[in-house]
């Protein structure tokens, strides 16, 4: 059962209690990626979906367990290779001794699904994760049938190792409420690394929060209030980001195509939850800016001139909020 609160104001207090007391735990396994671990978690307090992306090595799949393990929730792993079929993740319908045609579940019924190397298997079986992540459904020989709540998928991608992988179509990664760049640790970091995984220590670490807990904080999240000047703000900003008439002259020259409405309601639902797990109860615009780049850096393309002459999208990002 989720805590019974007398105010919102009590509730906030305790998301941000709980947000460090999940920073805690997962720093037990997690060395570093601070900015990393605060937005997963901002994801899942939003009921958003975040995509992981990184070279190999730098604990993508170990955080993504660890924070499954600090939560009190049910956890599947799904290895995408290029054989896998939709119905190894949605489930089939099989045939039972009776001759009856019975639903076998497949592992997207459960909270936190980790889609490891999801650009590794072929658009179809892609598209099979499209109607649960956004319908938190799915639908089998015209049956439906509802995902556990909450429900978030953390999916895992490798940028540098392009042979034999599928990129995401444009409509998947919308889908993704984060796009969060994991970089290499610091050399002190790198040390840490090392020491811990090298000995014979294990860490044990501890639940936090159940499912009816995380359920309340999400709702939780949509009541915090917001000054129209913070929205307009948050909405300008998207809107810049389209070449073109309403757009501004920075996407016009590296920009292709802009962010949609999606990008909005996102950027105000992460600075809410930003604002309240820094002790504040109502955000303000520097927390819009704060999840800006993982908002936006997959909804916005570049054009083949900000390609040729190696303008980053995150630098066309900084530009727009300046």
């Amino acid at each position: 059962m989720a805590k019974q609160f007398n105010n919102d104001v009590e509730a906030a207090n305790s998301l941000a209690q709980a947000y460090q007391n999940l920073r805690n735990e997962i720093a037990k396994i997690v060395v570093g990626q601070d900015d990393v671990v605060k937005l997963v978690l901002t994801g899942i307090f939003c009921k958003g979906h975040s995509l992981l992306v990184g070279v190999p090595g730098l604990a993508k799949t170990l955080l993504v367990q660890t924070i499954a393990t600090s939560l009190d929730l049910n956890f599947k792993r799904i290895q995408f290779t290029p054989d896998l079929m939709p119905s190894d993740i949605v489930g089939a319908e099989t045939m039972d001794k009776e001759r009856n045609f019975q639903f076998v579940k497949g592992p997207i019924f459960a909270n936190i699904i980790l889609a490891d190397e999801i650009n590794r298997t072929p658009p179809k079986t892609q598209a099979a994760l499209l109607e649960s992540m956004q319908e938190y459904a799915v639908t089998i020989a015209g049956n439906n049938y509802v995902l556990p709540q909450p429900f978030f998928v953390l999916a895992t991608q490798n940028p540098i190792e392009q042979e034999g992988t599928y990129p995401l179509p444009e409509a998947q990664l919308d889908r993704f409420m984060f796009n969060i760049f994991l970089d290499y640790p610091s050399y002190q970091q790198e040390i840490s690394i090392v020491k811990n995984t090298t000995a014979d220590v294990t860490q044990q670490v501890n639940k936090v929060l159940t499912a009816d807990e995380i359920v309340a904080y999400q709702h939780l999240v949509r009541r915090v209030p917001i000054a129209d000047n913070v929205v307009e703000y948050a909405v300008k900003l998207v809107q810049a980001t389209r070449p073109g008439k309403d757009g501004s002259s920075i996407a016009t020259e590296w920009l292709e195509w802009g962010a949609g409405p999606r990008a909005s309601q996102y950027l105000v639902l992460g600075a809410k939850c930003n604002a309240l797990i820094n002790g504040k109860y109502s955000p303000d615009i520097e927390d819009v800016q704060a999840v800006a780049k993982p908002v936006l850096r997959h909804r916005i393309v570049r054009n083949f001139k900000a390609e040729a002459e190696g303008i980053s999208v995150d630098s066309i990002i900084e530009k727009l909020m300046m």
